[in-house]
């Protein structure tokens, strides 16, 4: 199951939230995501576990409670969707 954290620290850490979603069962990976140019935390992150219900039991028990300093947001992830490559903000008002 792959799970959805949001409000992080930006000081929070993969290991960390790997440490914390383990309590409720094996996780398989944790990522924290950063921007790409100042490798900086964006605030959120993924957990994937191996067990639906286990992973759904966290879910329950993390979401909207204090990690770090912060509440956090924890919820299903959505599969991620495909962008158009083309850049609309290069048209700059024009028509195509």
């Amino acid at each position: 199951m792959n799970i959805y954290v949001s409000n992080l620290s930006f000081n929070t850490r993969s290991e960390s939230l790997h440490e914390l979603f383990s309590e409720y069962g094996e996780v398989t990976s944790s990522k924290i995501i950063t921007d790409r140019e100042s490798g900086r935390s964006r605030g959120f992150g993924f957990i994937e576990m191996a067990d639906n219900s286990e992973g759904q039991t966290a879910i329950s028990e993390l979401n909207e409670t204090e990690f770090e300093g912060k509440t956090i947001n924890v919820n299903v992830a959505r599969p991620r969707v495909e962008r158009d490559n083309r850049s609309y903000n290069n048209n700059r008002g024009g028509r195509w």
